[in-house]
């Protein structure tokens, strides 16, 4: 009896160790596949009466493509790092007392050319009475001050150094660029020699106001570290080329990583003119401006609450010419609607040296049409 009874216990062991997918332990194992199995999706169609699949399972095949390689960031850092330089410079302030004292700044710059022109930021040496660059090979020159060469509006400056046989940098096409290629900032930062940091194009063709009314357009965003000292120093693509100067950064709580740099479509035109004539040729109109606000609604009695008011018009200037007088509002530019001076400014440097533009104002309670011719902008004073 107890034999019959532990025959039954044997069978019904062996039946639940089947049913569950148990596996048996042996001396030899099975050799892993070659490649990731397919995944196996059930099939939804309906079944028989004993649960056998009209049609066999569907699989989706696992991609086996090797994910790209990044190029090595040390080789792009080594191809570039030679034509970047540290520039320092004196400022002379006053104290709270209208004591004069000195006071140093750091930035970056990049040698352009061979025979010593190095491209920075205007707000880098803006103001010095002294500066200095450090090469990467440890050797310092002296800036002749009247070689320096500046554009405010678009924070570019150009240094000139007594020096030759120099390893300019290459520039590349930053309109090649993709949200997402990866780009290397480097530069000066923290005035503590020449670093790099690596990130991404998070945005392109931006447009932030830098300080007060300025007003930076054509900008590159990128998530890679741009500190005080960077300024002025390249951002360069995978291939080792100029594709933008660094120039500002958001500090601000809780913001991280947006950094923006002038790209190389922006700046190069600019560039040229600062080496060639010491300054940059844009179409001039020739007015002063103030965006309309509440305030000068209210001071002057306009008629309008948008556009931008005429605060001094050049003598001889276009808009001179053109009958422009001090308190006209202008609200359009060639047919397009103007609502402060930054759009004013962008729309006038937009156009053509010589080109007949039409301007829409008002002046008191009636709106009027002009047109002007402009010109070449004259030298800065």
């Amino acid at each position: 009896m107890k034999t019959k009874y532990l025959s039954l216990l044997l069978a019904l062991i062996l039946s639940l160790s089947v049913f569950t997918g148990c596996d048996l332990i042996t001396g030899t194992t099975t050799p892993p596949p070659a490649s990731p199995p397919a995944l196996s999706i059930p099939n939804t169609s309906p079944v028989t009466g004993n649960n056998t699949p009209v049609s066999p399972p569907q699989t989706i095949p696992l991609g086996g493509s090797p994910a790209p390689v990044l190029p090595s960031i040390a080789d792009v850092v080594a191809r570039v790092k030679p034509s970047v330089v540290a520039i320092n410079t004196e400022v002379t302030s006053v104290d709270f007392f209208d004591r004069p004292f000195t006071q140093e700044g750091a930035g970056s710059g990049w040698i352009i050319s061979e025979d010593g022109y190095i491209v920075t930021n205007n707000h880098v040496v803006e103001g010095a009475r002294s500066i200095t660059v450090t090469l990467d090979d440890g050797r310092t020159f002296p800036v002749e001050m009247q070689t320096v060469a500046t554009d405010q509006l678009a924070d570019l400056a150009v240094l000139k150094i007594n020096a030759q046989g120099l390893p300019a940098a290459s520039v590349g096409d930053s309109d090649r660029l993709r949200i997402g290629d990866w780009v290397v900032a480097i530069g000066n930062s923290l005035g503590r020699g020449i670093r790099a940091t690596q990130g991404i194009i998070s945005r392109q063709d931006v447009s932030i106001e830098a300080s007060g009314a300025q007003t930076l357009y054509g900008l590159l965003e990128t998530d890679a570290a741009i500190n005080p000292g960077n300024s002025g120093g390249p951002l360069v693509n995978m291939a080792g080329e100029v594709v933008g100067i660094n120039s500002v950064k958001i500090a601000r709580v809780g913001v991280e990583g947006v950094g923006y740099a002038i790209s190389t479509q922006t700046a190069i035109p600019i560039i040229e003119d600062l080496i060639r004539n010491g300054y940059v040729i844009r179409p001039w109109l020739g007015v002063g401006l103030y965006t309309v606000d509440p305030f000068s609604v209210q001071r002057y009695d306009l008629a309008v609450n948008r556009g931008v008011l005429v605060l001094n018009v050049a003598s001889g200037s276009p808009a001179a010419s053109a009958g422009l007088r001090v308190g006209d509002v202008i609200t359009g530019f060639e047919g397009q609607d103007m609502d402060d001076v930054n759009e004013l400014i962008r729309a006038i440097h937009s156009a053509e040296v010589g080109q007949e533009v039409t301007i829409t104002f008002w002046r008191g309670q009636t709106a009027q049409t002009t047109q002007a011719t402009l010109v070449e902008s004259p030298p800065p004073s």
